[in-house]
């Protein structure tokens, strides 16, 4: 049985003061308005940026020597899967040949970056976890001011549930790099979805 998966690229990294280090590695659908927010160490994060930018440290870092282990073992890495979220823990899978690897999401795209392979994430972890930011929703719906006023002779529409309320605060912290907050947001809209299946 294959497991239906979305193809992703890389966004953007940032950091906050209050995120004490951490990073958070953005990852937007690339055929879709989805963002995909990880947060992710800051060597991790130095790592991905340092291979995107084309900057060669003077001594290889981890992950360019796990590229020359594989590489002097004949292997290569095909793809990158982001495939789980367990208690709030993104895993990941590496597809070296016909082997398939655990690894943490940071490194996996620290390498993927390196080999200039896709990246994906299973649909059911993007539906978990990931946000539309507000100025795509607004170009597929009607604006929240508009939504709330009713037309002349219209009955007024349903306020906005629980759970969008939460995705829209999600989506408002993740833009004001606010990344502890979204996570304790992202952390409260997967309680309310448990509930509610």
């Amino acid at each position: 049985m294959s497991v239906e998966k979305v193809q992703v690229d890389i966004l953007g990294l940032s950091t906050s003061p209050s995120s004490g280090g951490a990073y958070a590695l953005i990852l937007k659908e690339m055929n879709g308005p989805r963002r995909l927010p990880i947060i992710i160490g800051a060597f991790e994060a130095q790592s991905i940026a340092l291979e995107m930018e084309g900057i060669k440290p003077p001594r290889p870092l981890t992950h360019d020597l796990m590229k020359s282990i594989i590489d002097t073992l004949g292997g290569s890495l095909n793809d990158v899967t982001i495939n789980e979220l367990k208690d709030g823990t993104f895993y990941a899978r590496l597809s070296v040949d016909t082997q398939e690897i655990d690894s943490r999401p940071s490194d996996a795209i620290a390498l993927a970056v390196r080999y200039g392979v896709p990246i994906f994430v299973t649909d059911r972890v993007m539906d978990e976890a990931s946000f539309v930011p507000e100025s795509d929703e607004a170009e597929s719906t009607e604006s929240p001011e508009t939504a709330e006023q009713p037309k002349q002779g219209e009955k007024p529409k349903q306020q906005l549930t629980k759970l969008q309320q939460l995705e829209q605060q999600l989506g408002e912290a993740i833009t004001k790099e606010e990344y502890e907050k979204a996570a304790r947001i992202r952390d409260e809209i997967k309680k309310l979805q448990a509930r509610n299946s």
